[in-house]
């Protein structure tokens, strides 16, 4: 026993006499086993000191080869659950070289001297899930010398997998997995909180701090569970309403009810908020990506919009709604919540706007037919009616978010008429005419609108300001295409067979019956101003026509003037109805005028004619009778007179031919007009 007294005993870092009082050592033995978890090791070590010598060595050296296979198994197990059959083959071969380096580090100490290596007691708190024991373990080893960093780091990631995969497990359910396990997760996440404090206090370099391993977990843990929960969401490929229904009854039914079973697990481990926090995140994601698909409709944004305000009214009590707990959890889940419906809401009124904006695009696109007022009002009405189901507020919203496109619109809608009558070329009569139809109807629509929607005064006033500038520019332009063209088809008219006068009319009369908006004021006023237009037009290219037709071209004239005439009466009848009867007819009183076979005849006709068109003028008169044949000089001059004496006795508004020319004819040889 002497040679056994003078050995000694190593234990940490303090050195034990054997020879000492038994007591002494025991205890302390037993209180380091406690802390490494190894106390039958250390009750047998303290067996064998009482044994001979070479006894004694040989029990410790198959202790130590015992303690090598165990850290080797220590370390296996951590590499097998870390793979998990997922890990690529470089991330593997890294793990199992990290588990070689602590096995050799461990096995580098004095055996001979009975030291536990610090690695092996810190892989041992990892795989028996004492995550947090293993923190402050390698926190030690960290400030214990020069190569402590490196082999710290080491540690710190081996132990955020096997944390990462015993919350996997817990995630899926696993049997045998206990609660200490996960509590000590939280711990660790504290732990690695509070340090980052002290260090921050401490003014530590940032950089230190944001490569700091351990300054990672949070953010890793939020990942592990998110990537669980967006696994579990059912699989929906969109489809319809009924379809989108469907799923999120399956949301409520399947996948909400699972993550609530398991956040009691997380709530005992401490790790609720973190948890709820990706539930959230989640499901959140999840329903962005249900709304952001280019085909989500208004109706189904309206329909998971409703499910998120239903989830939030039940406070069924899950984790994911609104629940008597305590404040910090149930602000937490009512922000979340708010948040999750407030980003619905603002899809759902991106979705109205671009659908309200379609629609009208589509309504009043130029060179279409132009649609029905009731169904503009409808694209509104729906959409707010469907609003008001849900709310009175979102009814507000979705109401307002339609008049500010409908003003948006208007706006565009002016820009693209303005650059359509710019058009080199002007465009066709038709064409016009639709577009003075869609201010009607627009006019019509926003009347009715602004009693659904409730739109405010100065709303109200600017668009149909708006309207009325637009449709003036619009008929100026219309009026002008129509002079100009029939300008052109009368230059010959009366010189040709076919000048393409009557193709032109007919265009106009079946344009003006196609035209929706026929009891309307536009559309009189705009029928009897194309009528002023073809009349004037008329009448002075006849009155500029040549002045010395012979007998045979004057009967061709008087037979066009015939023919024109009663396709005109029969148009604007067509077109009017009865109010065509009150239209300035000069056309016929010319043809009563140079159809009468005598002189006192013709000064009758003439009367009628000074008092409806006093602004006649002599040289208008005398090209009408240059076109009468077998008209006497005396005749003529009798006519002439009798219009001198009677011409501006009455006043009238109309001034027909005030903006007539006619160059005053040139005397023949023999001083008269007949020749």
């Amino acid at each position: 026993m002497s040679s056994l007294g003078n050995s000694s005993h190593r234990v940490g870092t303090h050195v034990f006499s054997v020879s000492g009082s038994a007591w002494i050592m025991r205890k302390t033995m037993y209180s380091w086993g406690t802390f490494t978890g190894r106390d039958k090791w250390e009750k047998g070590a303290g067996e064998n000191a009482r044994m001979l010598p070479k006894a004694g060595h040989e029990e410790r050296k198959k202790l130590e080869t015992k303690r090598k296979r165990k850290l080797k198994t220590v370390a296996g197990k951590l590499l097998k659950a870390v793979a998990n059959g997922k890990e690529i083959a470089a991330k593997k071969a890294e793990n199992e070289n990290m588990a070689g380096n602590l096995l050799k580090m461990g096995t580098n100490r004095k055996e001979a001297e009975g030291e536990t290596p610090a690695e092996e007691t810190i892989c041992e708190f990892i795989e028996q899930g004492k995550f947090f024991q293993a923190c402050n373990c390698i926190s030690d080893l960290e400030h214990s010398g020069s190569d402590a960093v490196g082999k710290s780091e080491s540690l710190y990631m081996l132990l955020a997998e096997r944390m990462w995969a015993m919350v996997g497990e817990a995630l899926r359910g696993s049997d045998g997995v206990l609660l200490e396990p996960l509590q000590s997760v939280g711990e660790s996440l504290e732990w690695e909180k509070q340090k980052e404090e002290e260090w921050l206090g401490r003014d530590q370099e940032m950089e230190s701090v944001s490569t700091w391993h351990p300054n990672f977990w949070k953010k890793d843990l939020e990942e592990k569970l998110t990537q669980y929960m967006a696994a579990q969401i059912p699989r929906f490929v969109p489809t319809d309403e009924a379809a989108l229904k469907q799923h999120l009854s399956q949301l409520e039914t399947t996948f909400l009810p699972n993550l609530e079973h398991k956040s009691g697990f997380f709530r005992e481990a401490g790790l609720l908020v973190t948890y709820a926090q990706c539930c959230h995140a989640s499901l959140s994601s999840h329903l962005s990506t249900l709304t952001d698909n280019k085909h989500c409709t208004f109706s189904q944004c309206l329909v998971v919009y409703e499910w998120c305000l239903k989830m939030y009214k039940s406070g069924s009590g899950t984790c994911l709604r609104p629940r008597q707990t305590s404040q910090h959890s149930l602000a937490l889940d009512v922000q979340s919540l708010v948040w999750i419906i407030l980003k619905t809401e603002e899809k759902l009124l991106a979705v109205t706007r671009k659908e309200v904006g379609k629609a009208l695009e589509e309504a009043f696109e130029i060179g279409k037919t132009p649609c029905a007022d009731a169904a503009v009002v409808q694209i509104f009405r729906e959409k707010t009616e469907a609003a008001q189901h849900i709310s009175e507020s979102l009814s507000k919203k979705v109401e307002a978010v339609c008049l500010e496109e409908c003003l948006s619109f208007l706006q565009s809608y002016k820009n693209e008429v303005r650059n359509f009558l710019q058009i080199d070329g002007c465009p066709g009569i038709s064409s016009s005419l639709r577009i003075l139809e869609n201010c009607c109807i627009l006019r019509t629509a926003w009347c009715q609108l602004t009693y659904i929607c409730s739109a405010s005064t100065g709303q109200d006033a600017k668009v149909k300001g708006f309207l009325y500038r637009m449709e003036d520019e619009v008929t100026e332009h219309f009026l002008q295409t129509v002079t100009s063209k029939i300008k052109e088809t009368l230059k010959d008219h009366f010189k040709k067979c076919e000048s393409g006068f009557n193709h032109i009319l007919e265009s106009l009369k079946q344009s003006f019956l196609a035209f929706g908006k026929k009891k309307t004021d536009i559309y009189e006023a705009l029928i009897k101003s194309v009528n002023i237009i073809i009349i004037t037009e008329y009448v002075q290219a006849l009155l500029t026509t040549s002045r010395k037709p012979s007998s045979e071209q004057r009967k061709r004239i008087v037979s066009k003037i015939e023919e024109d005439h009663r396709t005109l009466q029969t148009i604007f009848k067509e077109c009017l109805g009865p109010a065509a009867g009150a239209l300035k007819d000069p056309i016929k009183a010319i043809l009563e005028l140079i159809q009468t076979s005598d002189a006192e005849g013709m000064k009758i006709a003439l009367l009628p004619i000074l008092k409806e068109f006093p602004d006649l003028r002599e040289e208008h008169l005398s090209a009408v009778l240059d076109i009468k044949y077998s008209l006497s000089r005396e005749d003529r001059a009798a006519l002439l007179k009798a219009f001198h004496d009677n011409c501006g006795e009455t006043e009238t508004e109309s001034l027909l031919f005030a903006d007539i020319e006619v160059k005053p004819r040139k005397y023949g040889l023999c001083g008269c007009f007949c020749c």
